[in-house]
């Protein structure tokens, strides 16, 4: 089992910012894409954004674009998400994942997709 380690959850106020990150071992993050999901109570694991392995292409889910911003640097073998203008229901867990699962027919947005990860971190924004 690949370790991520996700941080940098915490509480804030609406409208406020933070910025979550994770690591992962180098062997399991260089050459590979890279997500964050997030599950909120009672509810499905939704699909955040992804970034390809040279971060070249990144891909938003509608509910959070132009207010998060998904980046990597692979010489600290780490993902990032800046989280700015954050609302209440933005709260959840967010995890982070590493690498797509090779035979698996779905899309990227699909927590299917992902083989690798995190423990996850939580957000909670208050109104």
């Amino acid at each position: 089992q690949v370790q991520l380690v996700e941080s940098g959850g915490g509480l804030v106020q609406a409208g406020g910012s933070l910025r979550v990150s994770c690591v992962a071992p180098r062997r399991t993050f260089i050459n590979y894409a890279a997500g964050w999901f997030r599950q909120a109570p009672g509810k499905e694991r939704e699909f955040v954004a992804h970034i390809g392995w040279n971060g070249d292409t990144v891909t938003y889910a509608d509910s959070v674009k132009g207010r998060f911003t998904i980046s990597r640097d692979n010489a600290k073998n780490t993902v990032y998400l800046q989280m700015n203008n954050l609302k209440p229901e933005d709260t959840a867990v967010y995890y982070c994942t590493v690498g797509i699962r090779v035979g698996v027919v779905v899309a990227l947005t699909h927590p299917d997709a992902w083989t690798n990860w995190g423990q996850g971190t939580q957000v909670t924004v208050s109104s």
